[in-house]
């Protein structure tokens, strides 16, 4: 694809990314044996925690009768389907319980199963390994048949990096209505801040000036390598204003869907992900989370999170909503230069995910090494 080359992205609903974990839901959402629902990629589920307050994930569908689990009991350890009293493993998803049953029936209960999935909780979110629309156990791509069930697991939950045993944190979410390839290049995109987030604290169109960043190829994504932050943008200004030092940032985008930022200033950090996650074809949420060590006897950067943070937020929002009126007649797009590089990074690491799954073959990486890309913003 060159430079100008109009660029369409593919069908979300043929291409959403399975075999990675999504946030579902946040940790204060789930209380005690109260179940919650949540929709990830289109699929319904039902979330709670067992006695011992470990979240799981299940379908929300009842493999009887279809009936939402979520609308039945949980004691704890089963969840009872409201409908006919089917009970099935909160984490494994297992029939235990059949009541209609009469004691000379052939039904093996323990061969039933409600959908499942790998849950863990890491920064406050409750995350949710999607591994295929029925929540069926699945073997990872070039595997054996003969692998163990160790080696079947998924990889552990992402984690917010942080760099000192003390610090503070914060989180933010809105819903994006919009697939979930808009949000995540509107999220990567470096040429809107001056028209979308104009304001005294952050930029202005007189602001603009040329900009050249060095990126390297990481696993399942890009990172925009360590640099001096920019120098129109009045909250890194501030930071070195506080510190007294040199402050530099780091930006990576991995698959499926996060982007992390880590903002070092001598001793002081701080370190933030922003994940966009399917709910359905037309909407998506995203889920900010921050911590950082910076001044913590001082609310300065819990003050610009939370204050000015959705803010932000919001701008974005209005600005996918108004844009929403133009996709109802086509989602044709034109990526052009290197502005635009990454949102073409993005859909040709999706792609090739894609095809490695399909096929078993490694995956191979749209950014072959180092480059520096260029642009005015």
């Amino acid at each position: 694809m060159n430079d100008e080359t109009p660029s369409k992205p593919r069908d979300p609903a043929s291409d959403v990314l399975w075999g990675f974990w999504y946030p579902a839901l946040r940790s204060d959402q789930l209380h005690g044996q109260k179940l919650e629902r949540a929709m990830l990629l289109e699929v319904p589920l039902v979330l709670g925690r067992d006695a011992a307050g470990k979240p799981f994930a299940l379908r929300d569908v009842c493999p009887h009768r279809a009936f939402p689990l979520s609308l039945g009991r949980f004691d704890g350890a089963s969840v009872e389907c409201a409908y006919h009293g089917w009970q099935f493993d909160a984490h494994t998803g297992q029939c235990r319980h059949v009541p209609s049953l009469t004691a000379d029936s052939k039904l093996k209960c323990d061969r039933i199963y409600a959908g499942s999935f790998p849950c863990e909780e890491r920064d406050g979110y409750i995350w949710a390994f999607m591994t295929n629309p029925e929540g069926r156990a699945s073997i990872p791509s070039g595997t054996s048949a003969g692998v163990t069930a160790e080696a079947a697991l998924p990889p552990p939950a992402p984690e917010l990096p942080t760099f000192s045993p003390r610090y503070q944190i914060a989180r933010l979410s809105a819903d994006l209505p919009c697939s979930v390839d808009h949000g995540i290049i509107g999220l990567m995109d470096p040429a809107h801040g001056p028209f979308v987030h104009q304001a005294w604290w952050w930029r202005s169109r007189r602001s603009i000036r040329d900009k050249a960043k060095q990126f390297e190829p990481i696993p399942n994504g890009f990172r925009m390598s360590a640099h001096a932050p920019s120098a129109n943008s009045a909250p890194y200004k501030l930071l070195k204003l506080i510190t007294g030092e040199p402050a530099t940032t780091m930006i990576d985008f991995v698959l499926p869907n996060q982007r992390f930022e880590q903002i070092r200033a001598g001793r002081y950090w701080l370190s933030s992900r922003t994940t966009v996650t399917p709910i359905r074809a037309d909407l998506c949420r995203l889920d900010f989370v921050a911590a950082w060590n910076i001044l913590p006897w001082f609310p300065l950067v819990s003050f610009i999170i939370h204050v000015l943070g959705p803010r932000f937020i919001r701008q974005d929002t209005e600005v996918i909503e108004k844009q929403a009126l133009g996709l109802k007649y086509g989602d044709r797009m034109m990526l052009v230069d290197d502005a635009d590089r990454q949102a073409r990074w993005y859909f040709e690491l999706k792609a090739m995910h894609l095809e490695s799954q399909r096929t078993g073959a490694p995956m191979r990486h749209p950014v072959s090494g180092p480059v520096t890309l260029r642009w005015r913003s």
